[in-house]
């Protein structure tokens, strides 16, 4: 069915409970998980000494996130890889994907209810818009709750 996923996380409950998902569907199908941890990078217009550290500490952060969910994902028995990459979380998990030419891109749904969504955009509903292949959007409800 399937033979490359793709699932993004930020170490939040509700990413916790769309890994678990894709977990579950790379152990089903015999797929490789590539989990994906996005960090931003600094403004420009903060003193550059300080750009430095923050990139660091946020790479660093990201770096570990990704690491806990390789192991967790390893941890059930799954092939899996990890992404630290900075920059836009859709726009890491795009590339991601297009990279690994996945034929699934599994995130959360936080973010995506109410007006919030139409005035600062999400993940979701970007990936929704520009994924290059199926996209699994879980319900992340159960997990915030």
């Amino acid at each position: 069915m399937y033979q490359r996923i793709v699932v993004g996380t930020d170490g939040s409950p509700g990413a916790d409970f769309a890994l678990d998902h894709a977990v579950e569907l790379a152990k089903l199908s015999g797929a490789t998980l590539h989990v994906v941890s996005a960090h931003k990078l600094t403004t420009p217009y903060q003193l550059a000494s300080a750009i430095g550290d923050a990139n660091d500490a946020m790479h660093d952060d990201a770096e570990r996130i990704c690491d806990a969910a390789v192991e967790r994902a390893q941890g059930a028995g799954v092939t899996v890889e990890g992404h630290c990459v900075p920059g836009d979380a859709a726009d890491a998990l795009v590339t991601v994907a297009t990279d690994t030419k996945c034929d699934l891109l599994v995130v959360g749904n936080r973010g995506m209810t109410g007006a919030r969504r139409f005035v600062l955009g999400s993940v979701p509903n970007k990936l929704s818009h520009h994924c290059p292949t199926s996209l699994l959007i879980v319900d992340t409800s159960a997990a915030r709750a």
